[in-house]
Order: C-alpha cells, then sequence, then structure tokens
C-alpha cells in the first residue's frame, strides 16, 4: 500500500490514499491507517454481496432482534473454554443444554443433563459419532473380538460432516440410496446393510437436500427387533441439525427423540431453527453412560481445573448467551409462533409455486419450513433454460435460491430449494414469486437454449433422451 503517513483522523474517507489504490492481497500494509478507512475498505469489500436475509439457500440465521445481537455483542471478546474466569456462561451453557435435553424429552434424571457445546452442528455430530464409536470400539475388546472395521449406515441424503467424520475416523459409510420413491431412509434396506461392526444408524430430522424427515420411530421398531434377534446392541445417533427446533415445537407429539428406545444420542443446531447468529451446535445424550471417558479432556493452566468435552479448545461466549436469551426472550410459545410463521410461508410458496405451469414440487407437503422443485418433466422437453440459469436470474434481484443435483442414483435431477427462516415475511415472499415469476417468463422468450441447457442436452443424449426445440 502506498505510504499513508500523512493520514489522520480529520481525512475524508473517500479522500485517502488508501481509497486510490487496490485493498491489500498479498502483505500486511507497511503503515496504519485510520478506523473509519480501515472499516470503510473491509465493508466496501462485501458491499456487493447478497443481504443475508435474501439469501434462502443456507439455514444459518441471518435475524435477531437488537437486544440479542446487542448482548452478543458486548460479550464478543468472552472464550468459553476460560471457565475460571467466566464461570457464569460455563453455568449458562449447562442450562442451555438441560433445556434441549429436555426439549426432546431427556430421561436422565440427573440435574445437569448430558451434552456438549459445539461449533456447529457439525462438530455436534462428530461428537456424537465419535462417541457411539468409542463405545462401540470398547465393548468389542471386552469382548475380544476384532475392532478395526467399523461402518456406519445412514442414507445419501446425508450432510457433507458425516463424510468427513468417516473418512478422518477411518469408518466405513454405508449408504442407503434415495431414490423418485424412496425419498427418504428406508429402515429396511438400512438394516440390511447393518452387522456387528456398526457403530450406529443416522437417521435425519431435516433431510438438507429435501427438507423432509426419516422416519425414526419406524427405524427405531425395526431396530429393536433387530437387535434382539441378533444379539447386537447398534444405537441410534438423530442428525436433528434442522428439525430438532422445528419438531418440539410444530409437531411435539411426533416421537423422534429420546422417547424411542434406541435413540441414544441427537445433536442440532443452534444457529439455524434455534435462532441464533453462527456458530453453535448442541449433542445430548440419552445419559453420562453414553458419553466415553476418554472423550473428556482437563487442563489446569486456566487458573484451575478446566474439563471440556470438544473437538475444538476455544470457542466463543456470545453464541450460548444468544441461544439462553432466546429461550428467556421467546420462551415455548414464542419460538411456535416463530416456527409456525416459517412453516406457513413455505407452505404459501410451495404452494404457489406447484401452481405454476413449468414446475413441479417434489413432495405434496411441507414438513420443515425447505422445500425443493424441478421442472417439470413436460415443460423441461421444450425449454431453453434450466434452473441454473433460473437462479442466476434471481441474483439479479439480490435473492439466492440455489439450484443444486440431488444425490447419487438420482443425481440426474436438479432441483431448487427455498430455506424459509426467521425474517423471511409474507410480503418478502410475494415479492420473491413475482421476481420467479418474471424471471420465467423472460427466460421463456429465450430464442436459442443457454450454455447450460444445452450442457444438459447433451448429458441426456449420452443416456438415450433427446430433447428437441
Amino acid at each position: 500500500m502506498t505510504n499513508t503517513k500523512n493520514t489522520s483522523a480529520t481525512t475524508p474517507v473517500y479522500g485517502s490514499e488508501e481509497m486510490k489504490h487496490s485493498a491489500p492481497s498479498q502483505t500486511i500494509p507497511e503503515h496504519s491507517t485510520t478506523p473509519e478507512i480501515a472499516y470503510r475498505m473491509v465493508k466496501d469489500e462485501t458491499f456487493a454481496e447478497t443481504q443475508p436475509r435474501l439469501n434462502l439457500a443456507t439455514f444459518v440465521t441471518t435475524y435477531m432482534d437488537d437486544y440479542a445481537t446487542r448482548l452478543m455483542n458486548e460479550s464478543i471478546a468472552i472464550n468459553y473454554i476460560d471457565q475460571t474466569e467466566y464461570p457464569r456462561v460455563a453455568v449458562i451453557a449447562s442450562r442451555c443444554i438441560n433445556m434441549v435435553a429436555n426439549l426432546w424429552n431427556s430421561p436422565e434424571e440427573a440435574e445437569s443433563k448430558t451434552g456438549a457445546v459445539g461449533i456447529g452442528s457439525s462438530e455436534a455430530c462428530m461428537l456424537g459419532g465419535v462417541a457411539a464409536w468409542l463405545r462401540w470400539r470398547k465393548r468389542r475388546m471386552e469382548e475380544g473380538k476384532p475392532h478395526d472395521k467399523p461402518n456406519l449406515v445412514m442414507s445419501t441424503g446425508m450432510q457433507v460432516v458425516w463424510e468427513k467424520f468417516c473418512q478422518l475416523w477411518q469408518i466405513e459409510l454405508r449408504q442407503v440410496p434415495l431414490t423418485r420413491t424412496n425419498r427418504t431412509l428406508c429402515a429396511k434396506e438400512a438394516l440390511k446393510m447393518c452387522d456387528e461392526n456398526t457403530i450406529c444408524i443416522v437417521p435425519i430430522a431435516g433431510v438438507t437436500w429435501t427438507g423432509l424427515n426419516d422416519d425414526i420411530e419406524t427405524l427405531n421398531h425395526e431396530l429393536d427387533a433387530y437387535n434382539k434377534m441378533t444379539g447386537y446392541d447398534i444405537p441410534i445417533h438423530v442428525d436433528a441439525a434442522s428439525g430438532g427446533f422445528i419438531l418440539p415445537f410444530i409437531n411435539p407429539e411426533h416421537k423422534w427423540d429420546f422417547r424411542l428406545k434406541w435413540v441414544k444420542s441427537i445433536s442440532t443446531s443452534g444457529h439455524k431453527y434455534g435462532l441464533v447468529y453462527p456458530g453453535l451446535g448442541w449433542v445430548v445424550w440419552r445419559d453420562k453412560s453414553y458419553l466415553p471417558d476418554e472423550m473428556s479432556f482437563s487442563v489446569n493452566y486456566l487458573g484451575a481445573e478446566v474439563t471440556q468435552v470438544g473437538l475444538n479448545f476455544s470457542r466463543p461466549a456470545a453464541q450460548i448467551l444468544g441461544q439462553y436469551y432466546n429461550f428467556l426472550r421467546l420462551g415455548w410459545e414464542g419460538y411456535h409462533a416463530i416456527q409456525r410463521n416459517a412453516m406457513d410461508i413455505a407452505q404459501y410458496c410451495h404452494e404457489r409455486i406447484g401452481k405454476m405451469e413449468c414446475f413441479e414440487v417434489y413432495n405434496d407437503e411441507v414438513v420443515n419450513p425447505l422445500f425443493i422443485w424441478s421442472l417439470s418433466e413436460e415443460y423441461e422437453r421444450k425449454a431453453k433454460w434450466t434452473l441454473y440459469d433460473l437462479q442466476a436470474k434471481l441474483q439479479e434481484s439480490g435473492w439466492m435460491v440455489p439450484a443444486y443435483t440431488m444425490p447419487k442414483d438420482i443425481e440426474d435431477m436438479v432441483v431448487m430449494r427455498i430455506v424459509v427462516r426467521q425474517g423471511m415475511s409474507r410480503d418478502m415472499a410475494d415479492m420473491l414469486l413475482k421476481d420467479i415469476e418474471n424471471a420465467v417468463a423472460e427466460l421463456d422468450k429465450l430464442k436459442h437454449p443457454t450454455l447450460s441447457r444445452e450442457k444438459y442436452n447433451n448429458q441426456e443424449k449420452q443416456h438415450g433422451k433427446v430433447f428437441t426445440h
């Protein structure tokens, strides 16, 4: 960066030397600048990006009220792991774990439920997976049996964290295919993949790809019979990254949680429908016996003996306080109202999009505040564009509505997805739907296929399908 020794607090931001040159990208600048100029340079770098609340691709919370934001900003410097210096934060984290555990009908009678904080649902998933693996390995070692070939069973509708987990811990990932008819985890097919080396089965409450829920109650019933027949002790870990904060408030009678015998651990994301800014996750075990002792690590160099369960050590306290604020501020009633609104707006968009001639919705009903759709087969035969073109058109209006291919075995299917979160109003939904209608009308006027359509046509020809225009 140019020598800026003459820059002072009175220098106009856009009259400064810094604003005449490109932002540094290779080395730290030689000289200091004013906080106002540094702030504006960083702010301007991201100025043209999509506004967070128009990002309907993400599950992550993009709106919290002013008091929550203020509370989190005031605690941004607090490291949760320094429990000697900030003991009340540890107490509040424990309270949050208790509240989440009881939300999921924990049977544990201890005053403090068994759980842990994660940076996000990914760390929470990994902690649940590691616990299942260590319990399986210990049992095999005690029985004098081989313990070098563990496996884990779930559907191809998994989130990428499970692929990471299995790769990093060298666990075989056995995936039950999703098909056009079997759109969630099939319990019987899952059990066919199980054996004495299966550390756990992982159903999903709120599948990222589709918004659907695996039938965890049926899986529990089938697994109970299977374990009795084989003598195995295969548990269930529920990946409830999204559904963990939806099902208890929208459908509390539905059994998917610790009310089911074989559900031994559940993970969720506090920064999704827990309504907290990223990053925050929670994992809860059925009781202390399901959390292996070797997952707890202690240090004494922070002023006292500190014991922690987690893959990461330092972690922000702000999100934990934000979660506790939400629990106090919203209560069960507030969470229900917010999640109900999200469901209703998602259902409204689902119905409107389903009525458009060019589209076909994937599922008849909305079971979480998100849904997917594709081009109808008849329309696709004559269309000169694809959903990737529609995504690009919507981006011109500031919306991020992702187009993507489905998992293995149905990867030839291209879909779009809308995730409705707190901060999405009916008025915004109407604006989005109008922008979709306008974009489709504009794309329908094309005289020649787009590049993405030509690419798709070439792929289809290789599979014996020909679309003519």
